[in-house]
């Protein structure tokens, strides 16, 4: 690197992030350091283990890192680990360090799989590592399994946004070759905090389990999807080394031999493995961190006039004074429940204008994520062959007039058990927020760690709590309006001549209820055109219109409802818009020659919001069947209206 000194600067960011952990997060300084990011299974934990020769990090099915570990790797003659939250301990037994973690895990986030953002520090000392700090993130998943919480994959994708946003924070995106690179959910990350590629490292492996006749020269070679930085190929070890004890030095021989005969890579063999991924990561962080330090010393002593500014504030409280004590406790529980509440309600003194936080959340999950998943459990299609095999099965041998009651009663009762499933995931998803505003809230104890931890566990238990009691309540509820059905409620008298009124009230009314407004981009018309066109568009009851502006001055089109469907678009690994396409269920053309129109907003919410204003509507999922709902499935729509 030619200045031996600049050897010591990773060292000294690794005592400052131990200075600052101390202190809490009061002192919130983006140290530079490497985030490593990657699906499940993505070859994350045998990279790390890579680097420093050993076996130390748990492994497993499922997702196994529920906590971002930061691993300060420091060569030294001597070989042992240290952890942060157990000072003074070495551990020389790397079986041991790998307990550790998983009993460190288990302590903040139980055995349900679950995942907190709280690190845990860990320094390994050996003279076969480089001086280097890495973050290990957990692997991002798309389906949650066991006792996962319903939205994880959002959880996860928070955490790993919480390091990768920060612009002193290099991406090393983990890859494996058996899988399309467009694919990737690492690359697709990084682009999102990094389109330019400046801060991403890009790192291949499995490339020995790739198809025969297939390789990744394109990619290593930086030509497919280029990175500034570039990409470096790993081959790791296999389950079956892994099983079979494999030593990784053996393992580091195999790589290198690998690249040296693999006639794809040989051209390239000396920029390939995992020596050269530690000495480039060495290399990197170094150079990064010097660039830094005239920005980073700015920031660090307008920090430090600041806590300057707060410790005056401490100097009229005595240690010794227990008045004072209690007094202090008081103001900062009483301030922790301010917060709480300013939260939930939405009356904060300072308000997020980048995503949705606290009651916001929750007020998504009531109105929009809870009315989907209901669409989701009420088939209609299916449920009109139920209804048929029901009331055949009633009648037996004899052949029926009349809908028996039994067959009734019977359909009736398994579609309100079918609400069961929503009700505790919508129990789940608000608890669970209410524990991530807890946490919003709770860091301003960091400067009392005790307190902060007893208070954690008090408000979380009690959350838990209250949330079994109101899922108990909720399947109360159910069970309740399964032991009695009720056809004298006012909704199932009416419902019967409903099509009729409706009929009439739209003869003698033309007046439209505005149901949401708001920018979406019609992104499947203007591909030969010159790109997608912004419209403002405007949901009524009976159509869907879009402006040329937002003075709703130039109507470009109103599109009527009838007969529209909604259908789900997967998103492009280029693009960062959330698509949703509407189309008519009699294959008529939506809008002049298109049979759908595509349109794309900005993000998840935006998404969700949309959705759920068109299930207002009366524009459905297309496998729903709403449009052709007859008098034997009156009830399950009634049914479907009261909840909903």
């Amino acid at each position: 690197m030619g200045n031996r000194g600049m050897e010591d600067l990773i060292p000294l960011v690794n005592r400052l992030q131990e200075a600052l952990s101390t202190v809490g997060q009061s002192c919130s300084l983006h140290l530079p350091q490497i985030a490593v990011v990657g699906g499940q299974s993505a070859g994350k934990s045998s990279v790390l283990e890579n680097f420093v020769g050993r076996d130390f990090l748990p492994r497993g099915s499922g997702i196994v890192t529920r906590r971002p570990l930061i691993l300060q790797l420091l060569n030294s003659s001597a070989e042992y680990g240290e952890f942060f939250h157990c000072k003074g301990r070495k551990f020389t037994d790397f079986g041991d360090i790998r307990r550790e973690i998983e009993s460190e895990t288990r302590r903040l986030t139980g055995s349900n799989k679950g995942i907190s953002p709280v690190p845990i520090t860990l320094k390994i000392y050996s003279p076969h590592v480089l001086n280097l700090t890495l973050v290990d993130l957990p692997g991002i998943t798309k389906v949650p399994v066991g006792d996962q919480p319903a939205d994880i994959e959002y959880q996860i994708r928070d955490i790993i946004m919480q390091y990768i946003c920060k612009e002193n924070c290099l991406i090393l995106a983990v890859t494996p070759a058996n899988t399309d690179l467009a694919n990737s959910d690492a690359l697709k990350l990084a682009k999102d905090v990094d389109p330019q590629g400046q801060r991403t490292i890009g790192v291949i492996t499995k490339l020995d389990l790739m198809d025969k006749g297939t390789d990744a020269k394109e990619i290593l070679e930086n030509r497919l999807l280029p990175l500034r930085r570039g990409y470096i190929g790993i081959v790791n070890r296999s389950q079956k080394d892994i099983d079979g004890n494999k030593d990784i030095m053996t393992a580091l021989e195999s790589e290198r031999d690998f690249f040296m005969s693999h006639p794809a890579y040989k051209h390239i063999a000396e920029r390939m493995g995992t020596p050269y991924l530690q000495r480039i990561l060495n290399q990197q962080l170094t150079n990064h961190i010097r660039e830094a330090l005239p920005a980073f010393r700015s920031h660090l002593q307008s920090q430090l006039l600041a806590l300057n500014r707060k410790a005056e504030e401490y100097k009229k409280f005595s240690p010794d004074d227990a008045s004072r004590r209690t007094k202090t406790l008081l103001q900062l529980v009483q301030r922790l429940a301010v917060d709480f509440e300013k939260l939930i309600e939405g009356s904060g003194d300072k308000v997020d204008t980048v995503t949705l936080s606290g009651g916001a959340r929750i007020n998504q999950i009531f109105h929009e994520r809870f009315p989907n998943e209901l669409v989701k459990v009420c088939v209609f299609e299916k449920l009109r062959q139920e209804i048929n095999y029901a009331i055949r099965n009633i009648h037996g041998v004899r052949t029926g007039l009349f809908t028996p009651d039994m067959a009734f009663e019977a359909i009736v009762k398994k579609q309100i058990t079918s609400l069961k499933g929503p009700c505790i995931k919508f129990i789940d998803m608000v608890s669970q927020e209410l524990i991530t505003t807890v946490y919003q809230c709770i860091s301003k104890l960091s400067a009392f760690p005790q307190l902060r931890e007893e208070t954690e566990r008090i408000i979380i238990t009690e959350i838990r709590e209250q949330e079994n009691k109101c899922r108990d309540q909720v399947l109360l509820l159910i069970d309740i309006q399964l032991a009695y059905i009720n056809t004298k409620h006012e909704d199932f008298i009416g419902f019967t001549n409903s099509q009729q009124v409706n009929s009439q009230s739209n003869m003698n009314s033309s007046v439209q209820i505005v149901i949401q407004k708001g920018w979406l981009t019609i992104s499947n018309i203007g591909i030969m055109k010159g790109g997608a066109k912004e419209f403002w568009f405007i949901l009524s009851t009976e159509s869907l219109s879009w402006y040329k502006d937002g003075e709703e001055k130039e109507k470009k089109y109103m599109l009527p409802l009838d007969n529209l469907k909604l259908r789900d678009v997967e998103k492009s690994f280029m693009s960062s818009k959330f698509v949703f396409a509407i189309f008519n269920t009699e294959l008529r053309n939506v809008y002049k020659d298109y049979k759908c129109l595509e349109l794309a907003c900005n993000s998840q919410e935006e998404l969700d919001s949309w959705k759920a204003s068109l299930l207002r509507a009366g524009v459905y999922p297309e496998r729903d069947a709403v449009s052709t709902l007859t008098p034997d499935l009156c009830l399950n729509y009634v049914l479907y209206k009261q909840y909903a």
